[in-house]
């Protein structure tokens, strides 16, 4: 059991140091120093092992949290991580990516700092390699049954693997050319390096997981012609469509979806020579939405040496502590202090943004912004508040409004819901038999955390359906929400 007294004997919450950002911005390797071990099983030592963890709650993949914390503390290392990938394909990642609502529904956060669930997870799994403790784990049996997912980011990554280990003879297909989907060239390296990508699939593919990296299904395979050739098919793509701010100057040279700069810039780092990279050395940033991806690219810009980079909200600055109506457990939005803005850069809320000003040749050259104002629920720019912000690089990161459907719509009949998600039931299964819907693709824009729940889930659907019953663990239905909604 926990050490009962181990919350009151170490009272404060004590996370792995970030290099400094004069020598960090140098490069693009990730921001965190190594994790020290014995503050890391101190820091686990905090969990109570409550008689209700809410912190299950919490976590979408129903991680055992309060176990592996006290095996950390205890030093069973391999016990720990045996325990984590009994409900988490992939630590690495959450570890490194999730916003923890773990941590948010940690009951010590009621009247403590929360107790530090994800750098535990992540110093778990990060022994684990250096131990060589993390091995393949291929099927028993062969079920001479075929399934394809197309998509490689977490949700088809985390299905495969499933399917996989059941025995299923599982293909992944992925338009872009590497394996990883959003992991691969969307997340900066110095959130996480890409060699945490690689290894994994090693062990998938010493599993028996096949990857087809390079294949557009729809325009290079016909969804039809995937379908005759499987027994069942995973759509795994995401919601990738990205919401767009169509102002006055939008169609100005130098206003980029942020997905458009962040894709070459990753690939850069990779050491290709992409012919569409965006580089804001000696520029004035501008980068409109405040959340994850607007992070990533105020951390991208400074690698790349901006003159100036600006964050602009339209909304509201979150508080610094829970508000009424987002009690504990739920997950409170809050402001948030990544990495990234240690390192420099402006951020200014209730900014609406009115025109994109061009110079003579057709460039951005400023933005024309106002002060927001509430007006029968809507936010809009107050008369009179308007101002420019010098900009010569404008990325919009407000998030995504849904699924690239077209092709699986019109090949397959599978509908887009109004969301602009592909419509599924409870299961994860769609309106064509054998064909089910996993991840962002389904939900629409959510967590890394969630995407490998509802990945895990579905191949326990697709093994059901395919074998009759299925021992794999579905930790979540299709139509759940987070605690926060």
């Amino acid at each position: 059991m926990a050490n009962p007294r181990g919350f009151m004997e170490t009272t404060q919450r004590e996370t792995a140091a970030r290099r400094p950002v004069s020598v960090r911005i140098m490069d693009w390797k990730e921001v965190y120093d190594k994790r020290d071990g014995a503050t890391v099983a101190r820091q686990a030592g905090r969990c109570m092992d409550c008689g209700v963890p809410f912190c299950h709650q919490g976590c979408p993949l129903g991680n055992i949290i309060p176990e592996w914390n006290d095996l950390v503390r205890r030093g069973e290392g391999h016990a720990a991580i045996e325990r984590l990938h009994a409900t988490n394909n992939f630590p690495e990642f959450t570890g490194k990516l999730c916003p923890a609502p773990c941590e948010s529904a940690c009951v010590l956060g009621i009247n403590q700092p929360a107790v530090t669930i994800k750098e535990v997870e992540a110093s778990i799994i990060q022994d684990a390699w250096d131990n060589d403790w993390v091995q393949p784990q291929p099927p028993e049996r062969i079920t001479g049954k075929t399934v394809a997912v197309v998509g490689s980011g977490p949700a088809g990554l985390a299905a495969a693997q499933q399917l996989t280990r059941a025995g299923h003879t599982v293909a992944v297909y992925e338009r872009e050319d590497r394996i990883g989907g959003l992991l691969r060239y969307g997340i900066p390296d110095f959130k996480m390096e890409k060699g945490d990508i690689d290894r994994r699939l090693d062990q998938m593919r010493a599993e028996g997981t096949r990857f087809r990296a390079g294949v557009n299904i729809g325009v290079d395979l016909t969804w039809e012609a995937l379908r005759k050739r499987f027994d069942a098919v995973v759509v795994a793509t995401g919601a990738t469509i990205p919401r767009d701010l169509p102002i006055p100057g939008r169609e100005l040279s130098g206003v980029h979806f942020a997905m458009d700069y962040l894709v070459p810039a990753n690939r850069a780092v990779a050491g290709e020579t992409p012919e569409n990279l965006i580089d804001a050395r000696g520029k004035h940033v501008v980068i409109l939405g405040g959340g994850d991806t607007g992070a990533d690219c105020i951390g991208t810009a400074h690698r790349q040496g901006a003159a100036s980079v600006t964050t602009l909200a339209i909304g509201k600055q979150p508080g610094t502590e829970r508000s009424d109506a987002q009690p504990w457990p739920t997950m409170p939005t809050l402001f948030e202090f990544q990495s990234a803005h240690e390192e420099g850069g402006e951020r200014a809320y209730l900014v609406s943004t009115v025109e994109f000003l061009s110079d003579e040749d057709g460039n951005v050259c400023s933005i024309r912004v106002a002060e927001t104002e509430f007006v029968d629920g809507r936010r809009v720019p107050k008369a009179g508040t308007e101002r420019e912000i010098p900009a010569d690089l404008v990325f919009l990161a407000l998030g995504f409004t849904g699924t690239e459907g077209d092709t699986v719509r019109d090949q397959l009949g599978l509908p887009i819901a109004t969301q602009g998600n592909l419509e599924r039931d409870n299961d994860y299964r769609t309106n064509q038999p054998g064909v089910f819907v996993a991840g962002d693709a389904g939900r629409g824009q959510s967590l890394i955390v969630w995407a490998i729940a509802e990945g895990r889930a579905a191949a326990a659907a697709v093994d059901r359906y395919l074998e009759g019953t299925s021992s794999l663990p579905a930790p979540v239905h299709a139509h759940e929400r987070a605690l926060s909604l």
